[in-house]
């Protein structure tokens, strides 16, 4: 198992989606920007293999305007060397990054520009992962999106927009249960109709469910990775927030929910990622937690030569 946090590293000084008005764009900044976001990337990614947290989400604006008509500069060419390294570097070190698109990647929406734009951002985000050199296990998380009034024929929009995908995107997408609109059942539709794995997140599950116990849903979601080409599911976690309105994340985990959690994924491989508002502070918590009870072993077993895990 690996556990990780999504974007920001709050130890270090830097940001790895620094970026600028749309309107002040011009090609020399965002060649600054990327160079400045590469650089706290790979820090970030060193900072959590010395700290055993080997699970990572990319922020969306490594490249500011990556998918805009805007951006026309060369910077897949001008950073390949720096992305392939950091690649590299993910894969010397038995890391795995994701990235989850902004809310603003819908396809299923009613309106075709908003879909393009959406498939647009997709194959930016994707083509970033593909300059790294890394497999289809490096995931592109997305939600089902709206309802727009009709759930049947959002999802039918949601399968054909798919299937229209490149495959490189297909190879990558993977689809979370929400805590409002598209439950596991839902999401496991779209599973069967094209075969999208199925991204399970436990406290969109408890918002929003069937009535399935958590233990049977983490298998059901489990069931629609393909173990080599997919790798391990991939979980997002976190918990209510007390007092807070139904739906708010939690501000630091609560280490008898989590350790309650692990119960409940007993038995299965997954990687863990913390969607919690102080990042890789419960990151470290929860993997001491994970290897108090034998869980998180095979990122400890397969640490290189001269990079010790320190938990």
């Amino acid at each position: 198992m690996r556990i990780g946090y999504p974007c920001v590293n709050e130890s270090l000084d830097c940001t790895a989606t620094s970026t600028f008005r749309l309107a002040s764009y011009s090609d020399e900044r965002v060649e600054q920007a990327v160079a400045n976001n590469l650089a706290c990337l790979q820090r970030i990614l060193e900072y959590n293999v010395q700290h055993n947290l080997r699970f990572f989400r990319i922020g969306s604006g490594v490249v500011p305007f990556g998918s805009h008509p805007i951006n026309t500069f060369r910077w897949q060419t001008r950073f390949a060397a720096e992305f392939r390294a950091i690649g590299d570097y993910i894969k010397q070190n038995d890391l795995r990054v994701s990235f989850h698109p902004d809310q603003f990647v819908v396809l299923n929406s009613p309106d075709a520009g908003i879909v393009q734009r959406s498939i647009d951002e997709l194959v930016y985000q994707g083509s970033i992962l593909d300059l790294m050199g890394l497999d289809g296990t490096a995931k592109l998380q997305i939600h089902a999106g709206g309802v727009y009034g009709d759930k049947e024929a959002a999802l039918t929009r949601w399968i054909a927009t798919y299937r229209q995908l490149p495959d490189v995107v297909k190879a990558r997408l993977v689809v979370e249960n929400d805590d409002r609109l598209y439950s596991l059942q839902d999401c496991l539709r779209l599973h069967n109709a094209v075969g999208v794995p199925v991204l399970f997140d436990n406290f969109h599950h408890e918002c929003l469910n069937n009535g399935e116990p958590m233990p049977l849903a983490l298998r059901m979601a489990a069931a629609t990775w393909h173990p080599t080409l997919d790798g391990p599911i991939m979980i997002d976690y976190s918990s209510q927030a007390p007092g807070e309105r139904r739906g708010k994340h939690v501000a630091s985990m609560e280490e008898d929910l989590f350790r309650r959690f692990l119960e409940d994924l007993r038995g299965l491989d997954a990687d863990i990622m913390l969607e919690i508002k102080d990042k890789e502070a419960s990151a470290h918590r929860a993997c001491m937690i994970m290897q108090d009870v034998g869980l998180l072993v095979r990122a400890a077993q397969s640490v290189p030569s001269g990079n010790p895990a320190v938990s």
